[in-house]
């Protein structure tokens, strides 16, 4: 079995980097390393040696400048000191088969970016973005989700229903049109959904449905399945003590397991 090779994108406010490092680690992977932005643009790491990127969640610009919005057009202008394209860099890597994660403000960039949805196979065009919650206020708390098995990415197979904590105040899908929304359920492209705990049905009451996006959208993927962006923290379920109600043995599956089927699907590939 190859080595599963974990880059975890830090900087400009990012502050889940730590987390989601020891998550990976505890999901199985042999290597993890934390990144800079600017390490990767003076060239001291390479995407190329890594094949599971992770951009964490956190206060990226200090969530002041938009959904990412920054950091999308810092990805998609800046270049190595070498003068390679770190956009083109991000198209090699999803392109050779190599999994990408994004977890909040990590999703955030992705759609900013236009890696996800993707639908039809157009990648680096934006289809959908993130907007304020309805609610008009930072949502902080745990939520269940449930994980759509007929879609094609690869983190969630396997896996039924999550319980995860949320804490974004722009979390809110926004589509360019209908069209977009429907074509997201017709391609499977949902990933993960906010579902009431009790009908364990996709919800857009509040607070189960946090932010209030459409089709109850709590995580996308692309056509391959290998990018997956979510709002919710996977890294930060990573213990059952982090549970809130773990002291009256309530549990549910760690959010680990999420990185844990990207490390397998990694790990399987390459054997």
């Amino acid at each position: 079995m190859s080595k599963v090779k974990v880059l975890v994108i830090t900087g400009y406010g990012t502050n889940c980097e730590r987390e989601s490092a020891y998550a990976a680690q505890k999901a199985g992977a042999e290597q993890v390393d934390i990144c800079f932005f600017s390490d990767l643009v003076a060239e001291k790491l390479f995407l190329s040696d890594y094949n599971f990127l992770i951009f964490p969640g956190g206060f990226l610009d200090g969530d002041d400048l938009g959904a990412a919005q920054a950091a999308a057009l810092r990805w998609k202008y800046t270049k190595t000191s070498s003068g390679i394209s770190l956009q083109e860099e991000l198209q090699k890597f999803y392109s050779s088969g190599k999994l990408i994660l994004g977890i909040c403000n990590g999703f955030q960039l992705l759609v900013k970016l236009g890696l996800l949805p993707a639908i039809d196979g157009n990648y680096f065009q934006r289809q959908v973005s993130l907007s304020y919650n309805d609610s008009a206020r930072f949502e902080d708390r745990w939520v269940a989700l449930k994980c759509n098995q007929n879609s094609p990415c690869v983190f969630t197979k396997g896996l039924d229903y999550l319980y995860l904590p949320v804490r974004h105040g722009e979390g809110k899908i926004v589509a360019k049109d209908e069209h977009i929304l429907k074509k997201l359920e017709e391609n499977n492209l949902i990933a993960l959904q906010y579902v009431h705990p009790l009908s364990k049905e996709p919800t857009q009451e509040y607070p189960y449905n946090p932010n209030g996006s459409p089709l109850a959208i709590a995580g996308l993927t692309d056509p391959s399945g290998h990018i997956l962006g979510l709002m919710p923290h996977p890294e930060a379920y990573n213990h059952p003590t982090n549970h809130p109600s773990w002291t009256r043995n309530v549990s549910a599956t760690l959010g680990t397991e999420l990185i844990a089927n990207g490390v397998k699907y990694l790990s399987n590939k390459a054997s």
